[in-house]
């Protein structure tokens, strides 16, 4: 008798049903609640059979993995470290096929539960039951997990990238709309503190870590995107995880190929934006009361389009022994954007991306498997030419240069060996390599200086005709240039061992990763110096900055883990985690060293009714953060930034280029970089510890009914310690004349190439200074020392509410709300209100008075967010899909000099928390509510056997372009070199959007698959 889709309902009226329910076929994977994930690559099948001898359960996929494991006197089999797939699950009797479950889904380290029912004594044949409808809870989870599959990414209209997928999840939001690149913040972190995976191995960025290594899209089996809550084996995240897992062969030989384009010509353009009407009181005023409601940023000439071209194959190379799939995805988009009207430039563009992804998966025998991937990806982006733009008539103008060219080449060698070497013990090693390669391919070959500042200039040495807003300059449009030779590396090695004992599953591994850099950082462009004209005309700078540099980091980890079945119902997961971080610098020598970070995690689930039908879980635990090698340029390496001081008496009318020239400053450096080692043992306090955070997490999952299921769960997460650098050594010298010490002494520590140290603020840090005659002092710094006025402050807490549908065959759909409570001084490793992504070497806690007025709300959440997706199936042949996004506004800030009297104590300019000489918290406003809605539809004609594929995705429906981040920047800045000169006049783009929802554009795509 073969039972199809009997309802659940009858099943537990007729008492067949032993401890778990049906095991879900999660053919859509929604959004679910897993346990482990981070760089899992692996899940769990368990569950009940009848209790009887000779039981054993046969697991198998159609990429040739099959596993036997017994069934125990309980009753129960477990089969862990599953490659995630699609199984077959099948219970024996003395060899003989007795019953078996198809479909059976295994997201990353989730767990499946199948259950076995006992036969009618009249029932003699096999029983085959394919797996029902009935919504997925996994009750051995922990943790906050999102899991989109291959078959969700065909079918929702979603932008094709890793950031747009994690966004699908729970407390997710885009951090930063107008910079770093649309990078994802999970609960409130900052971008550069999350993970990326693929098949296992860290893939983030090895220099700064914002972003990471992602798959083809087509490649792309599953995505987990994991917020919070994972165990001892996993780390160095106290953001999210974003864990993509690649497509393998199988037994069957599969090809395909898809191409999809969005046209310019059905694409809306930008909304053009002007100056903002800002209300004043004397004595403010703009910096020019004529321009409120006029143009600032003309959009109907930018515009872009895309097109995607893939292809794949994948089958067996020897039956069940050794499989293939190798996939291949070029993007091109080409566009032209304008800039505001003070630039007044057109840059047309266009950005290649070419990827390519190849496994080979080998199972060795029954015991034994060995998965080895290849990722390589050839990325250039920005090739085209930059022209005026004439803002009369709204045309290009005259050829200015060609665009610099930026590569972002990277190459991917993973290796996974598995052995399960008995029904209690698997051994699992990974070993992975990165290779990275980032030079800028300079489009201007110009060798002469930068002229900056050129409005200063002394109009007495203009020509007729002479642009007032820009001066004399010349062909060179660079600052700074990147290194032809810039590259980076990763190699890492992670070792676990699981053993079942009684109801204990332990857990012992390693996780060792290492980071190299070479060539990363900046040096002036031309002739290596750029000239910067100074207010008053007649005053000018010259500058030589060089800091490009090379370093290594190393990461080591050892865990701990206990999976406990405490009772039939009740499960615990108890674990400690040991990080070891060390940062070295250019010269190899350990500038951070800390050791025995201790990370205890422990989560809890129960199976309220003992039926998989209501789960209520818990989870609580620390995680730390180590520091990328970024950190260590300027802070720790040898850097030059040295500056001249000259009177002029002339400019060269072609260059722009001062003549006449007289030392009024001879050569120095504000920060005494002139190319020297730094001393290691100056650069961080001796006691520094990573950044950390400690996360609750409490939440349950219950089954409404036999076709949906709905939960909540709370968040809170505090940050406990922060990693930024000082530069206030005044407060130092302070301390020291306490101590009795003469500050003089230590003139060059102080003041010399190291001043700004790696500290933890809100703590006591130890700082090593060097005196004259070569002799150490050990200084301890209190936040009274320092000056703060409060500790580091980031507390995220949120409520999310869920209500979802799986794919009964018809439908699938998921609906999510969360509430969130996000406050505090600091976004943490970067600072989003303007882009500064020096990686713990932020503008915070340099001084003070910077930090003076920076609590309020974190501009890394929202308040309200409502996040809807799903797909209906209108016929066999027609699909509808959408995806909608509604959430409040951003925290907003106001940045001016600081105090009452308007000053700039620490030369930072308009950059302290105060506006009209009031201290002004971040999220005393918020920009508007956005609404997003995406809809998409497919057609999947009988004539071509549903292999062949169109598709129509409409992004954007109603073109709503409201701004997601507006400028904070309060005071025109008057240029004024005396640091103690009120400034009252407004900058006119003041809460300007810098940052707007994208214009509606429709994506056409045709795929085939074999």
């Amino acid at each position: 008798m073969s039972i199809k889709r009997q309802s659940y309902t009858n099943l537990r009226k007729s008492g067949l049903v032993r401890r778990t329910a049906l095991t879900v076929a999660v053919t859509a994977a929604l959004a679910m609640t897993g346990q482990v994930a981070a760089q899992s690559t692996t899940g769990t099948i368990f569950g009940t059979a009848p209790v009887a001898a000779g039981e054993t359960v046969l697991i198998t996929n159609n990429s040739g993995i099959s596993r036997e494991v017994a069934v125990d006197g309980a009753g129960q089999f477990r089969a862990g470290n599953m490659p995630t797939g699609v199984y077959t699950v099948t219970l024996k009797k003395d060899g003989a096929v007795v019953d078996s479950r198809k479909g059976i889904a295994l997201a990353p380290n989730a767990g499946s539960s199948v259950s076995f029912v006992a036969k009618p004594t009249t029932e003699m044949s096999a029983v085959t039951v394919t797996a029902g409808v009935l919504p997925a809870i996994d009750v051995t989870s922990v943790n906050s997990s999102t899991v989109i599959t291959a078959k969700q990414l065909l079918q929702l209209p979603l932008q094709q990238s890793a950031e747009a997928i994690a966004l699908l999840a729970p407390n997710t939001a885009q951090g930063a709309g107008a910079y770093f690149g649309n990078l994802v913040s999970f609960g409130g972190s900052g971008v550069a503190e999350n993970s990326y995976y693929v098949n296992g191995f860290s893939t983030g960025d090895p220099f700064k870590n914002l972003g990471g290594f992602q798959l083809p899209y087509g490649a792309i089996s599953q995505q987990e995107t994991l917020s919070g809550g994972y165990g001892a084996k996993y780390g160095r995240s106290d953001g999210g995880v974003i864990n993509q897992i690649g497509k393998s062969g199988t037994d069957q030989w599969h090809f395909g190929a898809l191409y999809s384009i969005a046209p310019e010509s059905w694409s809306d353009s930008v909304d053009n934006l002007n100056y903002p009407s800002i209300s004043l009181t004397a004595p403010y005023a703009l910096a020019d009361p004529t321009l409120p409601g006029t143009l600032y940023s003309y959009g109907g000439k930018t515009n872009s389009s895309e097109e995607i071209n893939s292809a794949y194959v994948s089958g067996p190379l020897i039956k069940d022994k050794l499989f293939f799939f190798l996939g291949v995805e070029h993007k091109r988009t080409h566009g032209t954007s304008v800039s505001n009207i003070t630039d007044g430039r057109l840059r047309e563009y266009s950005d290649n991306t070419t990827r390519y992804y190849g496994k080979v998966n080998w199972n060795i025998d029954n015991n034994n498997t060995l998965e080895a991937t290849v990722l390589d990806q050839k990325q250039t982006n920005g090739t085209g030419s930059t022209y005026n733009f004439d803002y009369n008539t709204f045309q290009r103008g005259a050829f200015i240069t060609h665009n610099d060219k930026v590569h972002n080449d990277a190459r991917f060698l993973i290796a996974h060996y598995t052995s399960y070497i008995s029904d209690n013990a698997t051994l699992s090693v990974l070993w992975g390599k990165g290779t990275f390669s980032n030079p800028t391919q300079l489009g201007n070959p110009s060798t002469l200086p930068r002229i900056l500042g050129g409005r200063y200039q002394n109009p007495a040495f203009w020509a007729a005709g002479t642009n007032p807003n820009t001066g004399i300059t010349n062909s060179q449009t660079n600052t700074y240039v990147g290194s032809p030779d810039a590259a980076d590396g990763t190699h890492g090695l992670r070792v676990d061992f699981s053993y079942q004992l009684d109801s204990h599953l332990l857990g012992v591994g390693i996780d060792n990763m290492n980071y190299s850099a070479h060539d990363q950082g900046r040096l002036t462009s031309g002739p290596n110096y750029f000239w910067y004209y100074r207010p008053g005309g007649t005053t000018v700078r010259k500058y030589s900055i060089f800091d490009t540099t090379s370093m290594t980091t190393s990461q080591k980890a050892f865990y701990l883990q206990d999976i406990w079945q405490v009772a039939q119902n009740v499960q615990l997961n108890i674990g400690v985690r040991n990080e070891h971080y060390i940062n070295n610098n250019d010269l190899g020598q350990a500038f951070v060293d800390m050791k025995n970070q201790w990370e205890p995690r422990i989560g809890a689930s129960w199976d309220v009714n003992g039926d998989s039908t209501f789960k209520v879980y818990g989870n609580l635990g620390r995680y730390y953060l180590a520091l990328p090698n970024s950190v260590a340029k300027r802070a720790a390496n040898r850097s030059t930034y040295v500056e001249t001081w000259y009177s002029y008496t002339g400019i060269d009318p072609t260059t722009g280029v001062p003549t006449g020239l007289a030392v009024t400053r001879p050569q120095y450096s504000p920060d005494g970089e002139v190319g020297t080692p730094k001393d290691p043992g100056q650069v961080a306090a001796s006691n520094l510890r990573p950044q950390y955070i400690d996360e609750l997490i409490v939440g349950f999952d219950k089954q409404l009914n036999e076709k949906w299921v709905y939960g909540a769960k709370a968040m809170y997460r505090k940050l406990g310690t922060v990693i930024d650098d000082e530069c206030s050594p005044g407060q130092i010298a302070a301390k020291m004349t306490k101590m009795g010490l003469d500050p003089n002494q230590y003139y060059d520590s102080l003041y010399g190439a190291a001043y700004c140290r790696l500290i933890n603020p809100g703590q006591s840090n130890s700082l090593s200074l060097k005196k004259a005659d070569g002799t150490y002092t050990s200084v301890t710094m209190t936040q009274a020392d320092w000056g703060y006025l409060q500790k580091p402050k980031r507390n995220y807490t949120s409520l999310n509410l869920y209500l979802e549908h799986p794919f009964d065959g018809k439908w699938y759909g998921r609906v999510d709300y969360t509430l969130t409570n996000a406050n505090g001084n600091t976004a943490g490793q970067t600072r989003p209100d303007f882009g500064q992504a020096d990686i713990s070497k932020t503008e915070d806690w340099d001084s003070w008075q910077l930090m003076a007025g920076a609590n309020g709300q974190l501009m890394n959440s929202r308040k309200h967010v409502l996040r809807m997706f799903g797909a209906y199936q209108l016929t066999p042949e027609w699909l509808v899909s959408a995806t909608a996004l509604m959430q409040s506004g951003v925290a907003e800030e106001c940045l001016g000099y600081f105090g009452a009297g308007l000053t700039d104590p620490t030369g930072y300019g308009p950059n302290y928390h105060f506006c009209a000489g009031k201290e002004i918290h971040p999220g005393y406003q918020h920009t508007p509510w956005t609404h997003t809605l995406n809809l998409g539809v497919r057609y999947t004609p009988n004539f071509a056997d549903k292999k062949l594929a169109f598709k129509v995705d409409i992004y954007n429906v109603f073109n709503e372009q409201k701004a997601t981040q507006t400028d904070p920047g309060f005071a025109a800045g008057s240029g004024n070199t005396s640091y103690s000169t009120a400034d009252y006049i407004v900058s006119n783009t003041f809460h300007i959007p810098i940052s707007r929802e994208m214009p509606r554009y429709v994506r056409f795509s045709v795929s085939y698959d074999y």
